[in-house]
Order: C-alpha cells, then structure tokens, then sequence
C-alpha cells in the first residue's frame, strides 16, 4: 500500500519584491519577506507530496519559497526528531513530525500566456511533485481551433456562438507516477466573477469602472460576461477530463474553481449526477406516452454516466467525519469552498474496482478572514485563499 498526500494552494499573487504586478501594486522588500516567510510556514504545515498552485507569477519566487521551506523543515527536524540509535526513535508519532524535504521534488511552472508588462502581469501556474512527472506536463491555455459555442435563439433561429481562443489563466496536466500507478493530474484556475468590461476606443477605461456613476445593468453585463467565459473554461477542462477517463486513467482535479460545488461551471468540471432511475423516464425518441428506457437500458446509463463523474474530496471527507463545514474563502460575511479536489470514481469507497481512497481530508483556513475583521490587512501579504489536502492510499495492484 502506498500512502501520499495532494494539495491545493492559491497563494495570492507570488512575486518578487519592488515589482508591479497589477496597477499600482507591488511588495517591498519587507512585505516580500513576510509573504515568502507565511507561504514557507504554510508548505511545511502541509508537507504535501503534491501541491498545485495557483497565482504564481515567477517561478524563482516559488523555488526561493520551497527552498525556504526546506531549511525551515530541516531544522525543525534537528530539534524534534531524536536520534536513531534512541529506542523509541521508531515511535509512529516522530514519523508524523518528520518533514520530507523537496529537494528531490520537481517544479513544473505554467506561465500565463495574457503576461504583459509591469503593471499588467498575469499569473500563472505551477505543480510541486516529488514523484517527479511521468512525461513533460502540457500547459493548455491557446486554442487552436477556437472553441465556438453554437447558441439557439428561443425563436428556434441562430443565435450566433460564443467564442473563446485563449482561456483566462493556463491549465496544466500533468502524468504522475505514484507507487504502481500513474495518475493524471489538472491544476487549473477559472476565471473571477470580476466583472469583464470593455473600454470603449480612445477611452482610458471602461465606464462600468467609474463607481461615481454607478451602472448597475452595465455592471451585471460585466458578471455574466465573467460567468460565460468561466464556465466555457470549465468546458475545456471537461472535456480533458472525458478523454483520461475513457481511456481508463485515474484522474484528479485541484485548484481554484472561483466559484461553489453547485455552480454551473464546478458541475461541468466534475459531471452529471445519475438520476435514481432512468425507467421512469420518455426515451429520447419515445413515440407514444409508455415508451420509456428499458431497466437494461438504466443500468447502461447510469454506469455510463457514473464512470465519467468526478467526486469532491471534502464532501467525501464530510461524509465520513460527519463535520458540516468546510471553507476556503470569505468575503463579505459569506464563506464557501472555491478551491477543490475532486477525483475520479478510482478512488471512490463504493466503487468495487477502485484503486485507492481517501484516509483524510485537511483545510487550513485560520488565516482567512471575511474583510471587516481588524486583520483584514494582513491578507494582502498571506492568502485570501485556504489551503486543502486529500490524504490518499493506493491499493497495490491485484
């Protein structure tokens, strides 16, 4: 049995110290510091094997930040870990406080194509393993073909298509090799529900932007262009998603989804719950009011729909621990989950062919405050975001 944890981590905007990422923001090197010291903090906490992060800009930022880390773990290590030749060196507990250094580990760093200048940075992606990766992780972001969403008008004529050529922010897919099995993993990090307005030519900026003169239908315009190109973005991942599937891969899904488990653009990713039975239902080509799937046939589908879902780590972990909140962000008094790990029915516990399962589900959102608490300020250096992790088993192989 092969033991291994996997995690999510968004860590608000990694950069440098003295350079402007977005509009007028930047770190000094004090406040770079202090950020490098909590994100360290936080990756010895988690130790995860695996970790995917989110809003990287520099992959030196990061590497300078795991090898803080390091030093951080290794002497924690020389303080609490007794030495070998002691007989209760052995004891489980010192094998939990022991921390693995990455040094063996390896990067894979996804920049993101939208980068630009100081100022109009954009960021990227990257997978920390220390399993290292199975091939050379692809980074899917340009679209070539565009993908054009074919849309009906309600009068039954064309509706035109949405298009998209170039997502938000990159997605990576990496093959890791863990024990006997390779899994396929995505990071990925779906567009905001900041609204997407457009500056008019010749204009400095968009007029949704002047709050002075509040538009509130404008505004709204700006949401649903955000939540369109979001879920179209989910798409894609889907249909990577789909294509490992039904080649018989293991499969698991981390990042941020930057929306809850039951919006539109999270079910997309993850899949369709089967209906209880699909008897009841009128076939697709039914010519009388009694012609309905077959019991045959509802088995067929829920097995065919059921091999392509994905499964929440954290909702599997509060089925199990009976605990009945879990959160990663806050704002405005409202705290929900928009980071996720999802996986495959491989490691589902009713599936009879799984290859592993889920032991433990951590989050770690101390930190995360809601904006109106007193240190509201201190998220600008540490995240806005929680951070998750899936403690997985795998069976060896039959």
């Amino acid at each position: 049995m092969t033991r291994f944890t996997i995690a999510s981590f968004n860590v608000k905007n990694l950069i440098g110290a003295d350079k402007e990422y977005y509009q007028f923001m930047s770190y000094t090197p004090e406040e770079y510091a202090w950020k490098q010291d909590w994100m360290a903090d936080q990756i010895v906490k988690l130790g995860a094997d695996i970790i995917g992060f989110q809003e990287i800009f520099e992959e030196d930022a990061l590497n300078d930040v795991i090898a803080e880390a390091d030093r951080r773990g290794i002497a924690t290590n020389e303080v609490t870990l007794p030495d070998r030749k002691k007989r209760y060196a052995k004891k489980a507990i010192f094998r939990k406080l022991a921390y693995a250094p990455y040094s063996e580990a390896t990067v894979a760093f996804a920049p993101n194509a939208n980068d630009g200048d100081p100022g109009q940075r954009r960021p990227g992606l990257a997978i920390l393993s220390r399993y290292g990766f199975a091939d050379t992780p692809e980074v899917i972001q340009n679209l070539s073909p565009a993908l054009k969403i074919p849309m009906r008008d309600l009068g039954g004529e064309d509706g035109g298509h949405y298009t998209l050529s170039r997502l938000s922010r990159p997605i990576q897919k990496a093959r890791i090799p863990v024990g006997d099995r390779v899994i396929t993993v995505f990071n990925c990090h779906l567009k905001s529900k900041l609204g997407e307005f457009i500056t008019p030519k010749d204009a400095d900026f968009a007029p949704e932007s002047d709050l002075t003169q509040y538009n509130a239908a404008g505004r709204a315009m700006g949401a649903l262009r955000s939540a369109l190109r979001r879920m179209a973005e989910a798409w894609v991942l889907r249909e990577m998603i789909v294509k490992e599937l039904e080649a018989g891969n293991p499969v698991m899904v981390l990042g941020d989804f930057n929306d809850g488990e039951h919006a539109v653009s999270s079910e997309i990713i993850s899949g369709e719950n089967p209906f209880k039975n699909y008897s009841w239902m009128l076939r697709h080509n039914a010519k009388s009011g009694s012609d309905r799937y077959t019991r045959d046939e509802n088995k067929q589908i829920t097995e065919a729909v059921n091999s392509m879902r994905l499964h929440s780590a954290e909702k599997l972990f509060v089925r199990k621990s009976l605990r009945d909140m879990v959160y990663t962000s806050a704002f405005g008094g409202i705290y929900e989950s928009i980071d996720q790990i999802l996986m495959s029915r491989h490691f589902h516990p009713d599936f009879d062919d799984k290859i592993g399962e889920m032991e433990y589900f951590s989050a770690y959102n101390d930190h995360i405050t809601d904006g109106s608490h007193d240190e509201a300020p201190y998220n600008k250096l540490a995240s806005d975001h929680g951070q998750i992790m899936a403690h997985m088993q795998l069976f060896d192989p039959r």
